[in-house]
């Protein structure tokens, strides 16, 4: 039989009837840039040779890796967050990784702890932070490890970003509506400061502009109180609307729980429209019309998209997903 017993081979053996230096040999073995195609060919040859097989956890050794995935997140609690987890959960799984989880409530300073955090545990980092400048965020972090920016603001460090196109969004929402023969159209705004609620708000501003109507921002927070705050805030102001289009599904929840507390109905008097497609959305009566993100499969995309930059792949520096309008009786009453 040639070469040794599956298993007794090691790295130096390939190394050695290779004719390479064991660093090559690893270079090889995990699919890093830069390899001569003849090397390649030298070591596979040798491998198949000596009946070598790599060794995950030896590989993982040899590059000083941990087989963990940081995630920081603005939040943990939440149906966004929830399923945006599901999703980088089941794609780590089948990669073989873990995650390591952290959340950054407030600024800059809470996001520069949570990245210290991390350091020297993880390969590499997903960081979802919409409130925050990533250039001051990423100014503590080494540009050596490898991250991706999720749903934030464009970063000028060249880091991988993976963003939802909110704007685009934002119009097609307001076009629907508009479509339906609403005009009071008002939009209950995301938290301040946050990258995803002023693009959200843009685009709604930028369709009921060209649709020649009024614009009408309300504050807001991203949660279902801050719906129901807004709602009680038209009625004490006597405000003329016949749509409310909310950041997102959990303030156009709080909206219509508001508004049927009131005795309004949803649709015939007020329709009530939402962003994000969160589950509830399809279960809550009237059923939410809403902007479609697929939140699992953007975490799942954030984990493949970082897989690949820690394997020294390239992938491009902005990828921009587009949501889909799902309607639902929220805003349209269905015919018998």
């Amino acid at each position: 039989m040639n070469g040794k017993a599956i298993g007794q081979a090691t790295i130096r053996d390939v190394a050695r009837e290779a004719g390479a230096s064991v660093a090559s040999v690893s270079r090889v073995f995990n699919r890093l840039p830069n390899v001569r195609p003849e090397l390649k060919e030298r070591v596979e040859a040798a491998a198949r040779k000596l009946n070598y097989v790599p060794h995950a956890g030896a590989r993982n050794l040899s590059l000083a890796r941990t087989g963990v995935i940081g995630v920081v997140l603005p939040d943990l609690h939440g149906e966004f967050f929830s399923e945006i987890l599901r999703g980088m959960e089941r794609e780590a799984a089948m990669r073989g990784r873990h995650l390591l989880l952290s959340n950054m409530h407030m600024g800059l300073g809470d996001g520069v702890e949570a990245l210290r955090n991390m350091r020297g545990r993880v390969d590499g980092l997903i960081v979802m932070a919409p409130h925050i400048d990533p250039d001051l965020l990423f100014a503590h972090l080494p540009a050596s490890i490898p991250a991706i920016l999720l749903n934030g603001p464009e970063n000028r460090q060249g880091r991988p970003e993976l963003r939802i196109d909110n704007a685009a969004g934002a119009r097609t929402m307001v076009e629907h509506l508009v479509a339906t023969g609403r005009r009071a159209i008002v939009h209950i705004a995301g938290s301040h400061g946050n990258i995803e609620a002023a693009e959200r708000a843009r685009g709604y501003r930028e369709a009921m502009v060209a649709a020649g109507l009024a614009p009408v921002i309300l504050p807001g927070n991203f949660d279902e109180e801050s719906g129901h705050l807004a709602v009680q805030r038209l009625q004490i102001q006597q405000m003329d609307v016949d749509a409310i289009f909310a950041a997102n599904d959990m303030m156009a929840i709080g909206a219509l729980v508001a508004l049927r507390d009131m005795g309004v109905d949803v649709p015939g008097q007020i329709a009530v429209a939402g962003f994000d497609n969160i589950p509830l959305a399809r279960l809550i009566s009237p059923g939410l019309t809403t902007m479609a993100v697929d939140i699992a499969d953007l975490g799942a995309r954030a984990i493949n998209r970082l897989s690949a930059v820690i394997d020294g792949e390239n992938v491009p520096q902005t990828e921009l997903r587009y949501p889909s309008l799902i309607v639902r009786n929220s805003t349209t009453q269905t015919t018998a």
